[in-house]
């Protein structure tokens, strides 16, 4: 399979008569985006789209999903064809939190720092839902908004010749140097229900996982978030859609490893099921005939069993592991950081504290629902101070400690 991707850098957004794309600068007609959004659901009472860009004293909050327009343009097969890329311009959607999470993004100020989404020209889509809808009915109308604007302001890019192309194919590893040590990943998608959901090709990920996967599949807009989740390890769909550990072991197959596959599998709530879908994950990373094994997940807490039970049952097949997670230790980080762990997790790298505590300036400009701040995950009914600042943990941060690596903490040895 072969699929390629034409990218559009994107330098500038603007707000103007017509929408579409010219010289680097993305022109939106507001009116027509809004109304094109009004006019898809029935269930939308009031949408506004509001442009936030790097620097901006602009806070987002009650963040639901952030996406990178594309639009396919050839081929109707996931993981063959054409489709173009609007490259540092993302949609994200925020609303009202029916759950118990969500979180923020800062456009300037100490914040930014811990977010991809600082860096992105941002089209913010505040949007209201008409009342009587379930909490169900309600996140999927923000997602299903998100992805539609994203699909109108990618359409600007369909009959333009792109930046540049990468081109991505299935990879062969019986033609690779026997040198090389046989690598795979496993790639965890949250499946709880109860609003913390991933879909695949439009399939909730409770179903049909564990399976193995093509890169090209992959990244053909395979994945999508619908999860309200603590903001700092929810896997965006532009998470999905730019995941650098893909990117990583294809640049290196045929080079420093040979990157024999990717498993993608769920994380269930029962028990017997976690164990079914651990012996499956492992079944076909062992036919994959891998020697080693990274694995990514989403979330925390129940998640980390399901990741340990990988790495115990993996390990004693003889398959080495190396596990990425967050860690959820309190403030001070003295407790327990995971809720489950397994002497053979032996090889484990740690994208930060979520617990960890930062005081945010506060920012002229409030997106979103202002009265869902002192909500937020990582938040507390006193987190608002009197002159506007916000205490929160980065666990309030979209994207601050993300378990596919897509952030900017590091560690030094002291």
């Amino acid at each position: 399979m072969t699929l390629e991707i034409g990218n559009f850098t994107v330098e500038n957004v603007v707000f103007d008569a017509g929408t579409r794309l010219h010289q680097k600068t993305l022109f939106i007609n507001k009116g027509d985006l809004q109304d094109f959004l009004l006019r898809g659901d029935a269930r939308i009472k009031a949408l506004e789209a509001v442009i936030a860009k790097p620097g901006d004293a602009t806070r987002i909050i009650a963040v639901k999903d952030v996406i990178e327009p594309r639009c396919k343009v050839l081929g109707r097969l996931p993981g063959a064809g054409r489709l173009h890329a609007l490259k540092n311009i993302a949609v994200i959607t925020c609303g009202k939190i029916v759950g118990y999470q969500e979180g923020i993004i800062d456009m300037s100020g100490p914040g930014a720092l811990y977010t991809p989404f600082s860096k992105t020209l941002n089209i913010v889509l505040q949007i209201e839902v008409v009342p009587g809808l379930s909490p169900h009915q309600h996140e999927d109308v923000l997602r299903k908004t998100g992805l539609e604007a994203a699909a109108f302001l990618a359409e600007t890019a369909r009959d333009l010749q792109p930046d540049e192309t990468k081109t991505f194919i299935s990879l062969d590893s019986t033609a690779v140097s026997a040198d090389l040590p046989r690598i795979a990943y496993i790639y965890m998608l949250l499946s709880q229900g109860l609003l913390h959901d991933t879909y695949v090709f439009g399939r909730n990920a409770k179903e049909g996982l564990p399976v193995t996967i093509s890169l090209p599949e992959l990244m053909d807009n395979a994945i999508v978030s619908g999860n309200c989740v603590s903001a700092c390890d929810k896997n965006t769909t532009y998470h999905h859609q730019n995941n650098p550990l893909l990117m990583e072991l294809y640049q290196r197959h045929d080079k420093e490893l040979n990157f024999v596959g990717i498993v993608l599998t769920n994380e269930p709530i029962k028990f017997a099921a976690k164990q079914a879908s651990a012996r499956k994950t492992i079944e076909l990373i062992s036919a994959l005939g891998a020697e080693g094994v990274i694995i990514s997940k989403e979330g925390f807490g129940n998640p980390d069993a399901d990741q340990m039970m990988l790495i115990s049952g993996l390990e004693r097949r003889g398959i080495k592991t190396c596990a990425i997670m967050d860690e959820y230790p309190g403030p001070d980080g003295l407790s327990q950081s995971l809720a489950d762990a397994t002497k053979e997790a032996d090889a484990v790298i740690s994208v930060g504290n979520a617990n960890e505590q930062i005081i945010l300036p506060a920012m002229a400009h409030l997106l979103g629902p202002v009265q869902d701040l002192t909500k937020l995950a990582g938040a507390y009914p006193q987190s608002l101070q009197k002159d506007g600042s916000l205490k929160i943990e980065l666990q309030g941060i979209i994207g601050s400690t993300n378990e596919l690596g897509h952030q900017k903490m590091s560690c030094k040895e002291v």
